[in-house]
């Protein structure tokens, strides 16, 4: 293991506006970078994955990554549902047909920077009081509230 990063995604309303934020681990030395953001009108769903993005984008070599997350869409998206995904073009099946990925934009990104890093990915649930994801929760509702 090399980094932790911790993110969270959050919004007021879905849609609505919403904050990003990760906490970047280097345990070997002890280092940590915080970063946060938000947008005016987005979905939980995008901030969770701009958050993982924003993380893995401050990398600035290959690194081995322990991803802590308490979204399950961003886990079973990069572990279960990604590859199916590109292998139809970036579409879902839906019933008998295929749908566009849903935040196609933000998956195609994170799927460039996986191939960077050995991401392997945790969940935490959510508000149950780990130390890490309460911060990055924090840190992601603070910044979404300039914009309330």
């Amino acid at each position: 293991m090399e980094v932790i990063l911790y993110t969270d995604g959050a919004c007021s309303g879905n849609p609505g506006p919403g904050g990003w934020a990760f906490v970047l681990r280097h345990p070997a030395t002890g280092k940590e970078l915080e970063r946060s953001g938000g947008e005016r009108e987005t979905t939980n769903n995008r901030m969770e994955l701009l958050a993982v993005i924003r993380g893995l984008e401050a990398l600035k070599r290959p690194t081995r990554v322990e991803l802590v997350t308490d979204s399950s869409y961003v886990g079973k998206g990069i572990s279960e549902w990604m590859p199916k995904w590109k292998a139809n073009g970036w579409r879902r099946r839906e019933g008998q047909s295929f749908k566009p990925v849903k935040n196609e934009d933000l998956w195609r990104r994170l799927d460039q920077l996986l191939v960077n890093h050995r991401v392997h990915f945790t969940h935490v649930r959510g508000h149950s009081g780990h130390p890490e994801n309460e911060r990055c929760d924090a840190l992601a509702v603070a910044a979404y509230q300039k914009y309330l």
